[in-house]
């Protein structure tokens, strides 16, 4: 048997290296030795000489895929810097497509340089990590970004909403004494636009809202004409149609910011999907699903775009289609249709052009409920001293004046502390006290339990420009009796005071 020369050794443990070993002879770069790990690198048999060509002949480019310039190769500039080189910056791209990210190490040998030793190093899951990590924070920061918008929008929202709010209560008063035919036609005009301002805010605010929502009777057509405007100044340029035919307005049992959720995120899909151009259609119908008697019956949303295709391929029902995972806004719409017992469908049109965003939520019988106007005269009147709580001096006046043209006296605090400092003091003669949710320094909750600690049954309405969420709850679970969202009109506020003051 043979005895291995030590030559014989090196070149064995060469071959059996994890990294690819190069070593050419200098200046002209003829090859002395290449090991098997390179040749897999490369893709191909390494060249005998160094020279021009090597980069489109072997493939090699930048990681952003150009050609990489043959004076900054390894061998080339080991020799001309005369030390130790390192290139992290390459890549191989084989003829097959298979690309591998290299870092390539080029050590000169001797003075006078007689060879160059060059390691390659396939380092493609540290790039990959690399780049995932650049994209997570990157991720990361657009989130961040959003986040400060929403809370921007939230707060701008919130403000907007009590500027429509005390419009909208002064136009009521000023209704309810108005004895020209002309004025008052006027003034309903006024409280019908702030109502159309005020559904507007609440769609804002329910894209910025946070926390547990509670499920209700909704109707999807009212849903989708509250949004209408909204949807419309969302989508410049695009020719926006509606078509609700739903039967009892769509009724259905849901979460209403989070179906107004899904309305935008389908609509703006669409919108990508024409990009800016071409025609959008949102569609609600009814579907009743075989099955005599018993059959079930689905409320459907639909919107229709003509784009050249959003997805690749129509979904199954109730799946989410491969592309999804890469749509948030699809992702989030799945997400919130599944929590509502229902399904979605993905229609592409013929030639792949248009696609259908189909989503089918259960049908109740009963419609939601609409918004009755009642007459000024038909406004429930009360008596007794209510304390209004509002660091919003337009807001705290508004109020106390709807109240008082109710036939309440009033008493007015600033703040949480100035509050309970009044209260205390007053305690016998306040009936009730009406309490604004968000307010600097003391928030409403935290004055609700310094009003509760002076007296355990007082009588509290709370006001917020959100509507029922978990906050909302949390401090209604703490004892606080009645609530409503701003802004209301003074029939509300009339028949809430009437109910609180009739428990009290």
């Amino acid at each position: 048997m043979e005895v291995p020369t030590d030559h014989d050794i090196l070149l064995a443990l060469g071959d059996d290296l994890p990294v690819g070993v190069w070593i050419a002879r200098a200046p002209n770069g003829e090859l002395i030795y290449a090991n098997r790990m390179l040749v897999e690198i490369l893709g191909a048999q390494p060249p005998d000489r160094c020279q021009l060509g090597a980069s489109e002949r072997y493939g090699l480019c930048t990681r952003e895929g150009a050609r990489y310039p043959e004076t900054r190769l390894p061998f080339m500039r080991a020799l001309s810097e005369r030390a130790v080189v390192v290139i992290d910056d390459l890549a191989i791209r084989h003829r097959d497509g298979k690309r591998i990210d290299v870092r390539a190490v080029s050590r000169p040998v001797g003075d006078p340089i007689t060879h160059v030793i060059t390691t390659v190093f396939d380092v493609g899951r540290e790039v990959a990590a690399e780049r995932s990590r650049v994209d997570t924070e990157a991720r990361l920061r657009r989130a961040q970004r959003f986040e400060a918008i929403g809370t921007l929008a939230s707060g701008i929202a919130h403000d907007f909403n009590n500027l429509t709010f005390g419009i909208k209560l002064v136009a009521a008063e000023l209704a309810a004494n108005e004895q020209d035919a002309k004025r008052r036609v006027a003034l309903q005009q006024i409280d019908e636009i702030t109502e159309r301002a005020a559904t507007l805010t609440r769609s804002l605010l329910s894209f910025t809202r946070r926390g547990e929502h509670r499920p209700t009777p909704l109707s999807m057509n009212d849903i989708v004409t509250a949004m209408s405007e909204l949807l419309n100044r969302t989508l410049l340029g695009v020719d926006l149609s509606f078509e609700l035919e739903a039967a009892d307005r769509g009724t259905v049992i849901g979460d209403q910011s989070q179906l107004e959720q899904v309305v935008m995120n389908l609509v703006l899909s669409a919108r990508d999907a024409v990009r800016s151009t071409g025609r959008v259609v949102v569609r609600t119908s009814d579907l009743v699903s075989h099955g005599g008697s018993d059959a079930a019956r689905f409320v459907v949303l639909e919107v229709q775009d003509d784009g050249p295709g959003l997805l690749p391929e129509p979904a199954a029902s109730g799946t989410a289609p491969d592309g999804a995972s890469e749509v948030p806004d699809l992702a989030v719409v799945f997400a919130i249709v599944e929590r509502h017992g229902g399904s979605v469908e993905v229609d592409s049109g013929l030639d792949g052009r248009g696609t259908t965003m189909r989503v089918l939520l259960p049908a109740i019988r009963r419609a939601a409920a609409t918004k009755s106007r009642t007459p000024a005269v038909d406004l429930p009147r009360g008596t007794g001293l209510i304390l209004v709580v509002d660091d919003d001096q337009m807001v705290r006046k508004v109020v106390s004046s709807s109240l008082s043209s109710l036939g309440y006296q009033i008493v007015e605090a600033v703040s949480g502390p100035e509050a309970i400092e009044i209260y205390r003091a007053r305690q016998h003669e306040i009936r009730a006290v009406v309490l604004d949710m968000v307010m600097p320094g003391m928030t409403g909750r935290a004055t609700y339990l310094g009003l509760r600690d002076i007296n355990r049954d007082v009588a509290v309405l709370l006001m917020s420009g959100h509507s029922l969420n978990e906050q909302v709850q949390e401090i209604l679970d703490l004892g606080v009796r009645s609530f409503v969202s701003k802004p209301y009109s003074i029939a509300v506020l009339a028949a809430a005071m009437t109910e609180l003051t009739r428990s009290g």
